[in-house]
């Protein structure tokens, strides 16, 4: 079980939960095509990204297998929300997670993305005692599998169109980190 105390803070950035002030920051960007393009859903109307906040707002600990921690990303500096992580329980008995994340095009390319991602990696090894995390990807999304490996994190396998995504079939790249090696990493 993970509860964990919010805001987890990392050299500039405060992950915390989500409320429902967070409504016009979200939607922001999950209202872009351009940030959708790879995931498994389209660009949100306001009323679908208030539904998927509500939801947001209550994934704030992991207590059994299935659930998920979902914490938005903000730059302690400025206040301003930039993005969201997510770490998934996927299983107890082999200690399995995933990780996940999403951010405002805006704020690319400063690091924050990574910031945040290694943060859910340390929640996961370290408190939550998991002994594999995975990343899943839209294979085409070059972006993230540069961001999974500056995390340490090595491809195990590309499915070739092994999902049916907006119409289209897609292939899925898999990354994965095993405790041990995360524990090796440089800090």
């Amino acid at each position: 079980m993970l509860v964990p105390d919010l805001p987890v803070r990392t050299e500039r950035l405060d992950l915390r939960a989500f409320t429902p002030a967070d409504l016009p920051a979200l939607h922001s960007y999950r209202s872009r095509a351009d940030v959708t393009r790879y995931l498994l859903f389209a660009a949100e109307d306001e009323a679908t990204t208030r539904a998927t906040l509500a939801t947001k707002c209550r994934r704030t600990a992991l207590r059994a297998e299935g659930d998920v921690l979902c914490l938005a990303v903000v730059v302690r500096r400025t206040g301003t929300l930039v993005g969201d992580v997510v770490l998934t329980w996927t299983s107890a008995a082999h200690r399995q997670g995933e990780i996940g994340y999403v951010f405002h095009p805006d704020h690319a390319g400063r690091g924050y993305a990574t910031e945040a991602a290694r943060a859910m990696l340390r929640l996961g090894f370290d408190e939550l005692d998991l002994h594999r995390i995975v990343g899943r990807l839209d294979a085409r999304n070059t972006a993230s599998a540069r961001l999974l490996q500056r995390l340490g994190m090595r491809r195990e396998a590309h499915l070739r169109e092994n999902e049916c995504v907006k119409g289209e079939w897609a292939d899925e790249a898999v990354y994965a980190l095993l405790a041990r090696e995360w524990r090796a990493l440089p800090r």
